[in-house]
């Protein structure tokens, strides 16, 4: 879970704070290597004090879309590595599925990039999601297995090989 280091300026109007449902505070950071603070949202304290301890409601509002705040879609092809490989054969169910890491480690041992192996591996489960972000990545459906074969000819059906060939497409 990653954090978002804030700052809260309190404004008071008396020497003594008075939280009524009028009062805010405003939420500031440099987050993403911005580097003057941007407001990030506000909060409205509910009862601050020694007496019940400190507990703000807070409202974030990034003004980003997740590609843009650098959180999805922003990886490139170097950012992968081995771990990736084995954490998607694990999450996808592969692992069940196949018994053994037999496929996986063919798959690297060949010194195929692992966001060409990621590649090759969600076309099979027609991942589409994870296939598009593997393509801005810069992954490479080219590239072929141990058996010959490229995402394109891996793909779990047409929707896959369509969505793959258009996305080369667009970006040409």
């Amino acid at each position: 879970m990653a954090s978002i280091p804030c700052t809260l300026h309190l404004t008071f109007s008396s020497s003594r704070p008075n939280f009524s449902s009028s009062c805010s505070v405003k939420l500031n950071s440099c987050f993403m290597g911005v580097s003057k603070l941007k407001s990030i949202g506000w909060c409205r304290p509910s009862g601050l004090g020694p007496n019940c301890g400190s507990r703000t409601i807070c409202w974030f509002n990034f003004r980003q879309n997740a590609e843009t705040a650098g959180v999805y879609g922003s990886q490139s092809r170097d950012d992968f590595d081995r771990d990736d490989v084995e954490q998607y054969f694990n999450y996808m169910g592969m692992l069940a599925v196949e018994g053994t890491y037999d496929k996986m480690e063919a798959l690297l041992s060949q010194n195929i990039h692992p966001v060409d192996i990621l590649l090759l591996m969600a076309s099979t489960e027609g991942d589409l999601p994870k296939i598009e972000e593997l393509l801005r990545a810069g992954a490479d459906y080219t590239v072929k297995d141990a058996d010959g074969r490229t995402a394109l000819d891996r793909a779990a059906n047409d929707e896959v090989k369509d969505f793959i060939v258009n996305y080369k497409a667009q970006k040409a």
